[in-house]
Parts: C-alpha cells; structure tokens; sequence
C-alpha cells in the first residue's frame, strides 16, 4: 500500500448562479498577461451547450486522454503513440487552434473618448488584441451561455448523442427547455495525460500535494500538453512560448488560503480537502470497463480513519496536519462517505480529482398535470419524465451508468423530501421513512449532507492546512546534502547545492 495524499475538490453544481465571479477572479489574478488574454484557467459552461474550447468533448476530433484495449497492459494516449511522438512535435492535426477557443479583443475607446459632438451616438469598434485591426465577433468566452436549447449550441452538445431521438425531441420542447451551469477549472488528475505526453519533462505532480503544474523553464513550447488533455485545461502562450495551466493557486495554499476562485464564489458551491489514495491501485483502476470507471476510483481512496492507512501514510512522510485535515475531509464525505459527487467524464481515464455533485433542479423540474406523485411508491418516478435525462447526466459524470446517477438523484430528492416534511409534514412518517430507505439513506446522514450543502462555514467547506512547501522538500535531503543549501526550486529534479 503506497499511501498518498492528494489536494481534491467538490463542486455542488445545484448551487451554482452562473454568476462568472469565478472567472473573473482567476483572470484578473492569472491570465491578464500579453498572450494570456484567451485563456480562462476557471470558466463557467451552460449544459446542454458546446462549452469552451468549442466542442472540447469531442475525442473523435481532439484525441485527448487514455485509451484502453482489452487485454492491453497498459494505457495508451489518444493523441500520440510511439510511432507518431516525433512528427506530431511539428504537427499535430488534433491540436485544437484560435477558432476553437476565440480570437480575443477589446474595443477602439478613443472612438467614444474623441469623437466630434454630433446627432449619431459614437460606438467603439471591436479590434483584435493579436492584429490590432477590427474584427468581427463570432465567439467567445462562455459564449453560449443560458442559451439552452439553440440550434447552434445546445444541439450540438455531444452528450445528448446518448439519447434517443425521442428523448432529445422533448428535450427541445418549450416546456422543458432547461439548463445548469458547468464550473471548470483543471482537475489535478492522478494519472495525468498531460504529464506522459510532455516531451520535455516540464509538467510534473507535486508529490506531497498530487497539484500538476509546468515548469517554464523547462517548457519548450511543444505544446504536446495541449493536444493530450482532454478537457482541454492548458493553454499555449503565444507570446512567451510556453504552456500554462491552471495552478490550483498553490501560493495561496502554501500559506493556508483557499483559491482564489474558491474565496470569491458567490454560491458558495466549492469544497476542498485532502484525500489519500493508494498509488499503486491507480494504473489498474483505469483499466477497466466504461461503467465500472466510477466504483473503481473510488476504490483507490483510503479511509483516513483506519489506522492502518494511518500509519502507512506516516511511513509515507505524509504529516500529521494532512492526515487530520483528510479525517476531516468534505470531499471525502460527498465523494465516499455519502457517495453523491461524481468525476467528469472518467472515460477519459485521466482519474480527475475535481468531482461534481450533478444537478437536482432540472430533475425535478417537470412535472405531469402540474402536480408530482408525493407517495412512497411514486415518489422516485419523477426521475424517469424530468425535464433533463437521466441518460444525459449520465454521460456526463458516470461514463454513460445510468445506476450510478440514480442512486445520487434518489439519495439527493430524498434529502430535499425529508428536509421539506420537518418543516410542513406533507407526507404520512411512514412513507417518508420509506423514501430513506429507498434512497439507502437515514435521517442522521440527511441532517449532515444537508448541514454541509446549506449552512457550512468556511472552515468546513476548506480543510487545508499549509501546505508547508519548505517541509516537504527538507523532508527528501539528507543533512549533508542540504549543508550550505542557499535556496529552493519548484522543480521536482531539483538537487540542493553541496
């Protein structure tokens, strides 16, 4: 058992407004750099929509990810083999370009500051920040966004190829028209595409924390990276050559703070804890079957209160804070206690350590003869005529297992039906009882997953000591080696001088 500690974290999607805080916080505090002015480290999606960059989930197209073959021994990637590495260095037809993402611009303000007094309103003309000449806006940032049920972004959402012609019919039907917002920001995976595939080495894990960050000095702009993550979570800089991702804001958790995207979310939807996994599971989780991929992640992830994972995390150098901050967990609580938070798009094999708690509003959503069936015996058929599939969450966040999203969707009404009986008492005890037990829930579990969705403070949704940086990279020299050590590298392969 090789004991791990990983930084992870949990998105409450039923929370989310959509609000772009998150966004903007990240941007004005990574990305307004020349040459960084498309990237988006944290964007917000509408879902059913396209996303950005255009289409990300297309790996017909993009190649992103693992790939499994029965029998194989091990994973391979998508986007480069063997045979191809070399000239996809130079060419790469999967990598995605400016119109997959969007030209960016600003406006012509000297139009508004200096025009001549006159009858027209003045307007300022969009230029392109690259060229500097006027552009025509096409597309953007989020720019699909609560445009659901469009023909030229909501239909063209991959996941609604899982349903039937039916299903897909209806969904466009005025009356159950819906959407939800898809926060994303990169997931820290624990098998990292990104990582095989860079050919300089520049992208590594941070071993104490499982954070995937690029190295610039060693970055040689090959941009591999890009092509090989599927969710498409790095970007190339085209005025220093490098690639940059998202970094998880590690000078914030190094002294204790949460992200920054984390600290300015106006719906409170982010958690963050620790969790330890066993390492040498990790290859052959991904190596199963599709609908398998959720149960076994989730096998890889140790209880933190078991001593014998205690003590095999000690062994491991991982230190007394990590180990109480993962007892204390809410991400291991959402995504092992109560199993209600699910990985996006596991197929891709990535094992992705951002998780996701799917949607409950547009499930609930539609109703017959405007009234639902409160009964113990009807109660759960609302999930087979809501106004979003099942089918289409699904594809989303449990790799097409439509058992998975319904025990989440069960457990999820069943903590808003019994919340709701507390207070009104519109259903007889038994069948609310009933409900529980259908759903494989209690009250006392209800009480908690309720206490940590509504009404927990900021201690409890970030469970973080320091990262203490310094202590880690100590922890890997030997006094000799470290006498007359005049400073320190983020960089892995870095050798104290002697």
């Amino acid at each position: 058992m090789d004991v791990r500690a990983h930084v992870s974290v949990v998105f409450h999607l039923d929370k989310c407004i959509g609000c772009h805080t998150c966004s903007v916080a990240c941007k004005n505090v990574w990305t307004d750099r020349p040459g960084a002015e498309y990237m988006w480290w944290n964007n917000v999606e509408t879902k059913h929509g396209t996303g950005y960059p255009t289409r990300w989930e297309d790996q017909e197209k993009f190649r992103g990810g693992w790939q499994f073959q029965p029998g194989a021994k091990a994973l391979d990637l998508r986007s480069q083999g063997r045979a191809d590495a070399l000239f996809k260095l130079f060419y790469n037809p999967s990598q995605p370009n400016l119109d997959d993402y969007y030209e960016p611009w600003t406006y012509k303000y000297e139009d508004l500051f200096n025009a001549k007094a006159g009858d027209d309103q003045p307007t300022a003309v969009p230029i392109s920040l690259i060229t500097g000449e006027p552009i025509d806006i096409k597309a953007g940032p989020n720019w699909d966004d609560d445009l659901s049920g469009t023909p030229l972004y909501a239909e063209n959402d991959l996941n609604l190829d899982k349903l039937t012609a039916e299903e897909r019919a209806q969904l466009f039907e005025v009356e159950r028209l819906t959407m939800f917002y898809l926060p994303r920001i990169c997931n820290h995976c624990a098998n990292p595409s990104c990582v095989a595939a860079c050919p300089s080495g520049a992208i590594y894990k941070r071993g104490e924390d499982g954070i995937v960050l690029i190295n610039q000095e060693k970055c040689r702009g090959w941009r591999a990276c890009v092509a090989a993550c599927p969710y498409k979570k790095i970007y190339y800089n085209w005025k220093t050559g490098k690639s940059e991702k998202c970094i998880l804001c590690f000078p914030r958790l190094e002294t204790g703070q949460p992200p920054a995207c984390f600290h300015s979310c106006v719906g409170r939807i982010r958690y963050l804890g620790v969790m330890l996994y066993d390492a040498e599971r990790v290859p052959a989780a991904m190596q199963v079957a599709d609908r398998a991929l959720v149960e076994s992640q989730r096998s890889t992830f140790l209880d933190p209160h078991d001593p014998l994972v205690v003590a095999a995390a000690r062994k491991n150098g991982i230190s007394e804070e990590f180990i109480a901050a993962a007892q204390k967990s809410p991400v291991w609580k959402y995504i092992m206690q109560w199993k209600l938070a699910l990985p996006l798009h596991i197929e891709y094999r990535t094992m992705p350590m951002l998780f996701y708690v799917p949607p409950l509003l547009p499930v609930m959503g539609h109703s017959v003869n405007g009234t639902y069936g409160h009964t113990a015996g009807s109660f759960f058929t609302s999930l087979e005529r809501s106004r979003l599939p099942v089918r289409y969450l699904a594809s989303l966040f449990s790799a097409g297992n439509d058992q998975v999203i319904n025990a989440v969707m069960k457990k999820l009404m069943a903590v808003r039906c019994y919340q709701r009986w507390l207070t009104v008492h519109d259903l007889p005890e038994d069948d609310v009882h009933a409900i529980l037990r259908e759903a494989q829930t209690t009250p006392e579990e209800v009480a908690e997953i309720s206490a940590m969705t509504a009404i927990p403070t900021v201690y409890e949704r970030y469970v973080l000591p320091p990262l203490q940086r310094e202590e880690a990279i100590q922890s890997t020299c030997s006094p000799e080696a470290c006498k007359g050590c005049t400073g320190f590298s983020l960089d892995p392969s870095f050798t104290p001088r002697a």
